[in-house]
């Protein structure tokens, strides 16, 4: 019996196209982030998800409960040498304490996308964000609207992050521009919104004049809000990440700005880079995202929630 070449060719395509659409349904993403309280890391794990789903992938959450704890994102780890997922996505919660682990990683032959925070390591990508430029675009926008004198205070991130010390380098050059604004203190609020209420709260007991709130992201500036409200105080707020109640706030003027240090398309972008990578698809060394001010005249364009946004295609972000 003899078969039309055209049948067979049709056939095998079907056949091929059923492999791969196979291969990728058996594709699991571990996806590693620091905590479940910190919108901007709900953001980054709904752009994991949202490409997985796209390409049949299973993306597996590893989240502390205990925000940002060092031993259970460890015993996480450990938990990932036994299942061997294909691919890991990694957010250390910190890069001094995680770097054994992902030496354990980079053994066992499990690659390892880094995102938003580095640390020493065998990637086959990194991805993330300038934080020193960001901190020093977001202090300068705050000290222009100050008319370059204040006196201002500085709500710090997790010390052990290098977002956040980042961020602090980013300031220091701000300041050194701007001799006539003053710090008059600065308290950690470990990137949390009840941490830095609690920060900001001692600040205002400790300051009769506060000029403004430097906060190192949104969240923090959101507890910054919180505290000023409850004593009856006014300052001009700013921070990082773009998330939507901190743009709300934006809205209304209670934020002065924000800057989009934006999870959800460094999810994406990791989720597709680790995609790519297991399809043999070439990958740079690093992708770093843009960041721009958020401010009255823009801010429209983050208020749509990140459940409802669409993760940027590979082209747009790999230039």
């Amino acid at each position: 019996m003899q078969f039309p070449v055209a049948a067979v060719a049709s056939g095998l395509l079907v056949l091929l196209a059923s492999h791969a659409a196979a291969v990728e349904e058996k594709m699991t993403i571990a996806v590693f982030t620091k905590n479940a309280t910190n919108p901007a890391y709900e953001a980054f794990r709904i752009g994991a998800d949202q490409v997985a789903r796209s390409v049949g992938a299973r993306a597996v959450h590893f989240v502390p409960k205990q925000p940002d704890n060092v031993d259970e994102q460890k015993a996480m780890v450990e938990q990932v040498l036994r299942d061997k997922p294909d691919i890991v996505i990694f957010i250390p919660v910190d890069d001094v304490a995680m770097a054994g682990s992902v030496k354990k990683l980079n053994e066992a032959k499990i690659p390892v996308v880094l995102a938003s925070n580095p640390l020493p390591g065998s990637f086959v990508t990194y991805v993330g964000a300038d934080d020193a430029e960001i901190g020093y675009r977001q202090a300068r926008y705050l000290f222009d609207h100050l008319g370059g004198k204040g006196k201002i205070v500085v709500i710090e991130g997790t010390p052990s992050a290098p977002t956040n010390r980042s961020r602090l380098l980013g300031y220091k050059r701000a300041f050194a521009e701007y001799p006539r604004i003053e710090v008059v203190g600065s308290e950690v609020g470990n990137y949390q919104q009840p941490a830095a209420k609690r920060a900001t709260t001692k600040l205002l007991q400790e300051h009769a004049e506060i000029d403004a709130v430097l906060s190192a992201n949104d969240g923090m500036a959101l507890g910054a809000l919180e505290a000023l409200k409850e004593k009856g105080r006014s300052a001009t707020v700013i921070g990082i990440n773009g998330i939507v109640d901190a743009v709300k706030q934006i809205e209304t003027g209670a934020i002065l700005a924000s800057v989009d240090f934006n999870m959800f398309k460094i999810g994406c972008v990791a989720t597709r880079a680790a995609v790519r990578h297991l399809r043999s698809e070439p990958l740079p060394e690093k992708i770093m995202l843009p960041a721009e001010i958020i401010d009255k005249t823009n801010y429209r364009a983050w208020l749509t929630p990140v459940d409802q946004r669409s993760c940027p295609e590979w082209a747009e972000v790999s230039r």
